[in-house]
């Protein structure tokens, strides 16, 4: 799998949330900078770790006119569940058929204790009000995604 070009229109999606409310990019043009990130299985230790630390940089992101869409392949009640538990306050977007994973190349091969699998691939994408592909983060650490991210929309995006 490839990643889509930076400085190209990011891929169009619409998916459903955890309230299986339509959510699609387009609706964020000329408003908002998206943060899309792909993660593997909510409920999960690095994904919980994750998706608190966007949860807790909340209002950095809100200051830097950002928001911030977590994608998985988990069905939506699951990522209702997630958002309960853990409190959190952004949407999650469910791609059980992994297709829009496929379109920013970031469902591939996995290893895990000598197991070779199909999966996600942790991936971040930035993209700015124009709908354009800024940067992507593909060695992201969970423990300091948030930081890492809010970071380079400091120095990169207006």
């Amino acid at each position: 799998m490839t990643f889509p070009k930076i400085g190209n229109l990011a891929p169009a999606f619409s998916l459903t949330n955890q309230c299986g409310e339509k959510v699609s990019l387009k609706d964020f043009r000329d408003k908002s900078n998206v943060v899309l990130y792909f993660y593997p299985k909510a409920l999960t230790p690095g994904c919980t770790t994750q998706a608190c630390g966007i949860r807790d940089s909340a209002a950095d992101f809100a200051k830097t006119s950002t928001i911030v869409l977590g994608v998985s392949p988990d069905p939506e009640a699951k990522l209702q569940r997630f958002i309960d538990k853990y409190e959190l306050n952004f949407d999650l977007l469910s791609d059980e058929d992994h297709k829009i994973a496929d379109k920013y190349g970031c469902w591939g091969l996995k290893k895990f204790m000598g197991r070779e699998y199909m999966g996600l691939l942790r991936t971040t994408f930035i993209i700015d009000k124009s709908g354009r592909l800024r940067h992507i983060v593909d060695k992201v650490k969970t423990k300091t995604h948030d930081v890492d991210v809010l970071n380079w929309i400091g120095e990169n995006l207006d």
